[in-house]
């Protein structure tokens, strides 16, 4: 459900505005409206800090992960500002490094087959007036009469090369039969020691930034007040300038369930203020309030849109069917057993995670539950393992691929009518009897189409002829009557009949809920792959089991893994799609941001 506002306008002296917001942010429950983007040189600033303590924070996170830093215990003495700047340079320096010794390990390579030589000598060559010009040629091709006839000097014989110089005299016309190449500036000895220097200096700053990583926290905590600062300077400059500017209005919202401790406190600073129950048009934030199951399938909702302040809001609604469609989609028991483990295991590791673990947990459930219909438990049947089981009972554990499809539609179907019917009750409540009637016929009609079609395969599903007639009258009735309940008669007439034609598009939404039989299929079948491919290892001499129980868990992760990726995507896209528009969602509400600190 959505948490009632409370809407409060303030009147404060400009002088004393900010440290009043400052005293709301300690309180920590008020939704002031303030600006989102930053206004002046001040909030871009500090927009732009936020920004790059992000961007440092990534990539001290995935350096730790590339080069496996391992931090130090040793407490970081200097200001969280020196931290960022010096992290900063760090990250430059390390790039300016990398790029220079590789550039030099270039130089070493082409220099080393020249061998060992100084500066000096080449200074010394150009003093003396001569023009240094520098050959590679294959041994083969080296021509003993060269020395004779020129100032030749070999320098190297390497992997079937020559490398030799020859001297230019001055005055005299100078040519020689090869192409000339490039003699480089300095020898392999001068660049390795360069090299040496730079790859030492790199270390260093690598060795610091493995203790900068020990202290990531400290940017965590400077972007919690660093966003503070930022967040009140916005609400600051977002008031309402009155009296010449002496006076801000400010506007802020409050669950109506905090209104007493608020005015306790406005009453304290002797504040003068207005407060009025928060309406649609005054653009109030919205505050999501469940019980602790559809709590944790709020941040899936959250990955579309916030509900508009005043409709209705489908988690509780949506939370069963997301976590039984997750379920056929995944399609194992023991996969679905595993997510359960994970579940509850990890809440021992990692309490903080213990929303999502149990989110985990209830997925997996859904898992064991929609599986037990098919008895698929890592990719083998339950009647396979325990013959026993189908004399017992006739239901579960024994449904056929073709039952799971149809099992699929029917399910989705079942959703449909829901949605319409919850749409409908949704609108009498909040806007009149009228307004719900066009639903309640579009689910009068989605069950006699289903009925009547179910019909030709399975006689006993047939409806007595007065009853079908009934309900085909009134639900085609109540769509052209009250689809746009506004205006006389005549005019509800054409516009139901065009909303008639929504009835393909209950079609499609029904022929889209055929992917959770698909892909609780398609898992099915890896597992079973997987399965048959271990157990043919296991005829290997000596390590064929071992290599069997490799494969299996190996395998196994994979098909989770990949299973549960797509058992996580396609329900939530027939949640958004399919789902939330037959309950008539229009979302677009901003989420409820209390100004308070770090």
């Amino acid at each position: 459900m959505i948490t009632k506002m409370t809407k409060y306008s303030f009147v404060v002296l400009s002088g004393e505005t900010h440290a009043f917001l400052a005293k709301l942010q300690e309180l920590g429950m008020v939704d002031i409206n303030r600006q989102e983007k930053p206004v002046d040189a001040h909030s871009r600033e500090l927009a732009d800090k936020l920004i790059r303590i992000a961007q440092l924070s990534s990539k001290l996170k995935e350096a730790t992960k590339e080069t496996e830093l391992t931090g130090s215990d040793t407490d970081y003495n200097g200001s969280a500002e020196a931290f960022l700047d010096e992290t900063a340079k760090l990250f430059a320096r390390i790039d300016l490094l990398r790029n220079e010794v590789d550039l030099l390990r270039d130089f070493i390579k082409t220099a080393t087959p020249w061998g060992d030589f100084s500066k000096d000598d080449l200074d010394k060559i150009v003093r003396l007036g001569f023009t240094l010009h520098a050959y590679i040629t294959p041994e083969k091709r080296m021509n003993p009469e060269w020395e004779k006839e020129y100032p030749l000097f070999e320098m190297n014989r390497t992997e079937g090369n020559v490398y030799f110089v020859v001297l230019e005299i001055p005055g005299i016309p100078y040519t020689f039969p090869l192409n000339e190449t490039q003699f480089p500036s300095l020898s392999y000895t001068t660049l390795s020691k360069n090299c040496t220097q730079k790859e030492n200096e790199l270390t260093a700053c690598r060795e610091r930034l493995s203790y900068l990583t020990g202290h990531r926290d400290i940017l965590k905590e400077y972007a919690a007040t660093v966003s503070s600062e930022l967040d009140l300077y916005m609400a600051t400059v977002s008031g309402d300038k009155q009296v010449e500017g002496y006076v801000d209005l400010l506007t802020g919202f409050i669950p109506t369930e905090h209104k007493e401790e608020l005015e306790n406190f406005l009453e304290k600073e002797s504040l003068y203020f207005v407060s009025s129950p928060a309406e649609i048009d005054d653009n109030p934030p919205v505050k999501l309030k469940n019980n602790w199951f559809s709590g944790l399938f709020e941040p899936i909702g959250n990955m579309y849109m916030l509900p508009a302040y005043n409709e209705l809001d489908l988690t509780p609604y949506f939370a069963p069917f997301y976590m039984l469609f997750f379920g056929l989609c995944l399609g194992d028991m023991g996969y679905g057993l595993l997510l359960m483990l994970t579940g509850l295991a990890g809440q021992f590791f990692l309490p903080k995670m213990k929303g999502y673990l149990n989110l985990a947990f209830f997925l997996g459930l859904g898992s064991f539950l929609m599986a037990s219909l098919s008895g698929s438990f890592f990719g083998m049947k339950v009647t396979d393992l325990f013959p026993a089981v189908a004399n017992v009972q006739d239901f579960f554990f024994l449904f056929s691929d073709m039952k799971m499809f149809w099992f699929a539609i029917l399910f989705g179907l079942f959703q449909i009518v829901f949605a319409r019917i919850l749409t409908g009750i949704d609108s009498m409540i909040r806007k009149g009897w009228q307004h719900g009637m066009a639903p309640f016929g579009w689910a009068i009609l989605i069950i006699w189409c289903t009925l009547a079609y179910a019909s030709t395969m399975v006689p006993g599903l047939k409806l007595p002829k007065d009853i079908s007639t009934v309900m085909l009258i009134v639900s085609v009735s109540l769509i052209i009557l009250f689809s746009k309940p506004e205006g006389p008669v005549y005019k509800r007439f054409g516009k139901g009949l065009w909303a008639m034609y929504d009835i393909t598009g209950v079609f499609g939404d029904m022929l889209s809920y055929i992917r959770l039989f698909g892909l609780g299929t398609s898992g099915g079948i890896l597992g079973m792959v997987i399965n048959t491919l271990a157990i043919s290892l296991s005829g290997v001499p000596y390590i064929g089991w071992l290599l069997t129980i490799v494969l299996l868990l190996i395998g196994h992760a994979l098909v989770l893994g990949l299973s549960a990726l797509g058992a996580f995507v396609h329900p939530m896209r027939l949640t958004f799609v399919e789902f939330y528009k037959n309950a008539g969602f229009t979302g677009g509400g901003r989420a409820y941001k209390p100004l308070k600190t770090k």
